[in-house]
């Protein structure tokens, strides 16, 4: 009878092999060698069969007639267990999956018991010892059979099919007995009984009289107890056990393999028998079934036999690292690698995040092994798709400016190429309020300043990204999701990891606990490539009570927001004009002029103004109510100007004085530079005549003048002026009448009009028959134009002919918005209709023929219906007409002028007047009090006639700017 084995294992219902490749394993130690190909189900059946029967029949060897017994068939396997001291497991070659195995008893002799552990299943069974000399007969099999290649022959199977024989070490009969070398170290005696009968026999027996004599192992004095091992299967405190080897390692031997990334240990000297789990791996496993049977996971069945090959019975060491519940933590370190590494890389096993922080080899390393198995698609990653695998190169990783931090997990940044896009950080959640009672129902949440941590937050990434360039790896890209009850919807996001000088911004924030790592299932592959350290770094930031996991009162930020509260705006204005240079953040640019601020020392909000401070900036597009004003040209390009330059900038202002909204105006200075005169001298805003008391009116000018001679932007159709021309007119004393022919051409809403000059009509309509045939034969490539915004082209108007324009929007390539620069008229059309404009044809050979005016001395009403009213009358009057026109003053935006009809030399805004269409502008220059009286006198008879405007008399008498109107 074969003697009993310390901890054997169950035997485990074999599995069928999953598709895939399985290692070959090297005998004796660790292997990297490529593995050959599975076969199928049916071929690792054949497999079987083929161990099961003679591998290799031995020469005949009869020695007598051929009617003699029969020569027992000789047989291979590699050794893959020492059950004892007499029995063995042999397993063969793996094709198709884990190999057959075999369990072989040693004939003819006998070895003590191993120890037993008492079966849970029976209470009042008891753990059962060594018996003498058992441990020494095992490991003296274990280190001289253990993954070598070994010869049996069967000599007898017993009806339960225990099978019986006789192992040679090697390839044939030739080699060592291994019967006989255990009898003659004294570990084995001679089954009882048995008679000296064959050589076989005899050569035992001689082994044991020699060991008897020479007095080894059990024949030595004593009776053995020194050979019995005190084993321990469990551990009272196992934090302090794993703590106490201050991670050094610990001599062992691997008894058992659970599954790939889980074994039973023996840990020398002192016989601990420990379950020990890989840490930071987890393989498949088995699972067990209601009915008992277990099931193994994909790959469960290959990841076992490649950790039995190579380290099952083998003399090992074990990093002991932390504990989770009886199981240890550890690392298993061979001489020829590490099974952890190894595993992870044959793709038999995936990271896990809940023990990857105790492996003391570093994350790093478990993390490029799972990633070169994930890039190959090996085993358990079949099936494997990147992130980012849709992605080129340069979108996976790019160099970027940052131009704004949006939140405490995301940024927007400047690519190389001009364009703006939004990076979240990978892998963190920001600061964000607990519970639903924390904030006032009827109070508006301002998460910035509402929030704990979240000003912190952005204001530590603010100083270090605003400006800087950064190094930007995209992770992951999150798709977008849908609204539910709880969560709000949102769109696709770009998930990075942000370094700058090496650091990591996203692990630089966690450290300062001011923000968390996001937990994910184990199966998420869309995290920070960098989650280990983000997880280590959230460590030390709860242990070191930082941030949001500080035990300390919460900070709050009181921040008054005064912009456009007029009474608290004047309470602070006189503190902030006596201040002088007062230090701010820019929080928003809403235009080139417009920015809202932070004052620091002031904790306060304000809306801050360049306008009327020396600067005329195009206005951007704004909502009113029923409609959306569209913005001037250029106004994007100076909200882009000063978004680049100021936004979320430390500036410095000086506050000069207020609007009747509760907006600050005044200058604003960054670096030293004051913002009003960059925007000047990049002509993107004018001088205006309120700059004259300023102390920066020289340097305004300069600039200005710069910027005109470049004609560009808004001085792109800048024709300079003889000075002459300019001088009498401010000092003259006399209105000056002096009317030219034009043609009015186009009247807009707002009732502007655009003329076009009689005298140089010939040449636009020379210009544009030759541009015409020009085109006729070099038509455009329809589709091949893309329009950029303030650029000269080409346009189709819906009379199917080709007119020359300008750019003001782009939509999108349907919708593109065009000025006809010599008409004045606007249209939306798709890029299809548009072209470039040739050189020949070019501002510079003829300038844009329509020129914008407005009418002098006369108020245009704001009410909708009446100034439909008046424009409707305008354009049926003056509308494709030859008229008179007399400059009278210039102003913000356009000229002012008077015009008159060609033939009856009628003056068409004093007939307005007279209409009661508009109202009179009161001017107090001089030269202009004759025609204003003329004016007012019409007007006084409009409203004793109650027409139009003045139907319910003078509506101005009374709260008149509430209506929009003064005197």
């Amino acid at each position: 009878r074969c003697c009993s084995v310390s901890e054997r294992p169950a035997r485990q219902s074999r599995p069928s092999p999953a598709a895939g490749r399985q290692p070959t394993p090297r005998l004796g130690g660790l292997s990297l060698t490529p593995t050959p190909t599975l076969t199928s189900p049916a071929g690792r059946a054949a497999s079987f069969a083929a161990f099961a029967s003679p591998h290799m029949a031995s020469s005949a060897q009869s020695g007598g007639s051929s009617g003699g017994p029969a020569v027992p068939t000789v047989q291979r396997g590699i050794v893959k267990m020492v059950l004892s001291g007499c029995a063995i497991i042999v397993r063969g070659q793996p094709r198709g999956g884990p190999p057959p195995e075999r369990q072989i008893n040693l004939s003819n002799i006998r070895a003590g018991n191993l120890a037993r552990r008492a079966a849970a299943t029976q209470p009042d069974a008891k753990d059962t010892p060594d018996e003498p000399w058992a441990f020494p007969a095992r490991e003296f099999l274990r280190k001289k059979l253990i993954g070598k290649e070994v010869c049996f022959t069967i000599e007898n199977k017993t009806p339960q099919g225990r099978e019986y024989g006789m192992i040679y070490l090697g390839k044939d009969t030739n080699g060592e007995n291994i019967a006989e070398s255990l009898v003659a170290e004294g570990l084995a005696t001679r089954r009882e009984g048995m008679r000296a009968n064959n050589p076989e026999q005899n050569r035992l027996s001689e082994c044991e009289e020699q060991a008897k004599a020479a007095k080894k192992g059990m024949w030595s004095e004593g009776n053995g107890s020194h050979t019995i091992r005190d084993l321990k299967y469990t551990i009272e405190n196992p934090r302090h056990f794993v703590d106490s080897h201050h991670q050094k390692p610990v001599n062992a031997i691997i008894e058992h393999v659970r599954d790939g990334s889980v074994v039973r240990a023996l840990l020398l000297p002192d016989y601990y028998l420990v379950t020990v789990m890989l840490s930071g791996i987890k393989c498949p496993t088995f699972r067990r079934e209601a009915d008992g049977s277990e099931t193994p996971e994909p790959f469960a069945a290959e990841a076992k036999f490649f950790t039995e090959s190579r380290l099952l019975q083998r003399d090992v060491q074990i990093i002991l690292e932390s504990c989770h519940n009886q199981n240890i933590l550890g690392t298993i370190l061979h001489p020829n690698g590490n099974i952890t590494e190894l595993l992870l890389k044959e793709g038999f096993a995936r990271c896990v995040d809940w023990s990857i922080a105790v492996y003391t080899r570093g994350a790093d390393k478990l993390r490029a092994a799972e990633r070169f198995a994930k890039e190959r698609r090996l085993r358990i990653w079949r099936d494997y798709v990147a992130p980012t695998a849709n992605l080129d190169q340069k979108d996976k990783q790019f160099v970027a400016k940052v131009m704004q931090v949006l939140n405490a997990d995301a940024i927007v940044v400047k690519l190389n190429s001009g364009d703006y896009k939004t990076i979240h950080l990978s892998s963190i959640r920001p600061p964000r309020l607990e519970g639903e009672n924390t904030q006032d129902k009827n109070k508006k949440l301002r998460p910035l300043y509402d929030i704990p941590y979240m000003f912190e937050a952005r204001e530590f990434l603010r100083k270090k990204l605003i400006g800087k360039k950064v190094n930007v790896m995209v992770d992951y890209i999150r798709p977008a999701s849908p609204a539910t009850e709880t969560v709000p919807a949102f769109s696709e996001r770009t998930c990075a990891t942000v370094t700058i000088g090496g650091i990591n911004i996203a692990e630089a924030l966690v450290s300062k606990g001011l923000a968390t790592v996001i937990r994910y299932r184990q199966d998420d592959d869309q995290r920070s490539s960098h989650y280990d350290e983000l997880l280590a770094a959230e460590a030390r930031a709860i242990k070191n009570g930082k941030g949001l996991h500080s035990k300390k009162e919460v900070p709050i930020h009181r921040v008054a927001d005064i912009s456009g509260d007029t009474q608290k705006a004047k309470q602070f204005l006189p503190f902030l004009q006596r201040a002088g240079r007062s230090e701010a953040v820019v929080e928003y640019v809403f235009s080139g002029s417009r920015l809202k601020l932070y004052l620091p020392k002031e904790t306060c909000l304000i809306t801050f103004l360049l306008a009327d401070t020396g600067i005329e900036c195009p206005r951007g597009a704004r909502n009113l109510p029923g409609l959306v004003q569209e913005g001037e040209p250029f106004s994007e390009e100076a909200m882009l100007f000063t978004k680049e330059l100021v936004l979320q900038r430390e500036v410095e202002v000086e506050v000069e004085s207020m609007d009747k909204a509760g907006n600050f105006i005044g200058w604003l200075h960054i670096d030293g530079a004051n913002l009003s005169v960059l925007l000047v001298e990049h002509a993107l805003s004018k001088v205006h005549f309120t700059a004259e008391r300023s102390s920066y009116y020289k340097s305004l000018l300069s600039a200005e003048e710069a910027a005109k001679q470049k004609k560009e932007k808004v001085w792109a159709h800048y024709e300079e002026q003889p000075v002459e021309e300019v001088t009498p007119v401010l000092e003259e004393k006399e209105r000056s009448a002096s009317y030219k022919p034009v043609f009015v051409t186009e009247i807009t809403d707002d009732l502007h009009f655009y003329v076009q000059d009689v005298e140089t009509g010939t040449q636009l309509e020379k210009l544009m028959e030759n541009m015409r045939n020009d085109i006729a034969s070099h038509p455009p490539v329809e589709g091949s134009y893309a329009p950029r915004r303030g650029e000269f082209c080409i346009a189709k108007f819906v009379d199917g002919e080709w007119y020359r324009a300008r750019v003001e929007k782009v939509e999108s390539p349907a919708k593109v918005h065009v000025f006809y620069i010599d008409y004045g008229n606007r249209e939306v059309l798709p890029s299809t209709r548009l072209g470039t404009l040739p050189p020949a044809f070019s501002t510079r050979v003829l300038p844009a023929q329509a020129t914008e005016y407005a009418f002098a001395f006369i108020q245009v009403p704001q009410d909708d219906d009446a100034r439909t009213d008046a424009v409707d009358s305008v354009v049926r009057d003056i509308q494709n007409t030859q008229c008179l026109l007399n400059v009278e003053h210039l102003s913000a935006g356009c000229p002012h002028v008077t015009l008159q009809f060609a033939d009856s030399k009628g003056d068409v805004g004093l007939g307005l007047v007279k209409e009661g269409l508009v109202m009179v502008e009161v001017r107090k220059e001089k030269q202009f009090q004759k025609v204003i009286t003329e004016y007012l006198n019409a007007q006084e008879s409009a409203k004793s006639a109650r027409l139009n405007l003045w139907r319910y008399g003078d509506f101005r008498a009374d709260d008149a700017d509430e209506f929009g109107y003064s005197r």
